[in-house]
């Protein structure tokens, strides 16, 4: 590993921080912590309804943190709950047309900046950052599972 390695695994984590922070920044200035407004635009964007392991997986939390924003969400009525007809141990959640227009306000804007700065690349430029992206993030996925012994 070279003193560029370092440097330049330091500076694409700190970009990814920046952008982190850019959201979480986002979600507060529009009343919500950063994890409720990445559920809010899983469901926003959803065709109809979603699981609750959906969630988890589309967002990348742990069960216990979704089922604790589906609850304030409920009791917010931002969503509404129903029973899976074909598999009654599964609940599916529903934006509410109070919560679809509260997503909105924010989802959108946030989608509409996302496409907008991808646009602004080629689209060789996207290709290669999403697949330099990918390709990071399967090295480092390895890597921290990599037991402490190996190191």
């Amino acid at each position: 590993m070279t003193k560029d390695d370092k440097r330049n695994a330091y500076l694409y984590c700190k970009f990814r921080d920046m952008q982190f922070a850019l959201y979480d920044e986002y979600a507060k200035k529009n009343g919500l912590l950063m994890k409720t407004f990445l559920v809010l635009n899983a469901l926003y964007y959803a065709k109809d309804s979603m699981g609750q392991k959906e969630i988890c997986d589309r967002t990348f939390q742990s069960k216990q943190t979704v089922n604790l924003i589906i609850k304030n969400l409920l009791k917010d009525g931002n969503i509404t709950i129903e029973g899976d007809k074909e598999d009654k141990r599964n609940k599916l959640i529903y934006l509410t047309e109070k919560g679809r227009a509260y997503a909105k306000k924010t989802v959108v804007h946030i989608t509409w900046a996302e496409d907008t700065a991808m646009s602004m690349f080629t689209p060789e430029e996207q290709e290669k950052l999403i697949s330099l992206s990918t390709t990071f993030t399967k090295n480092l996925t390895a890597l921290i599972h990599q037991e402490a012994e190996e190191l």
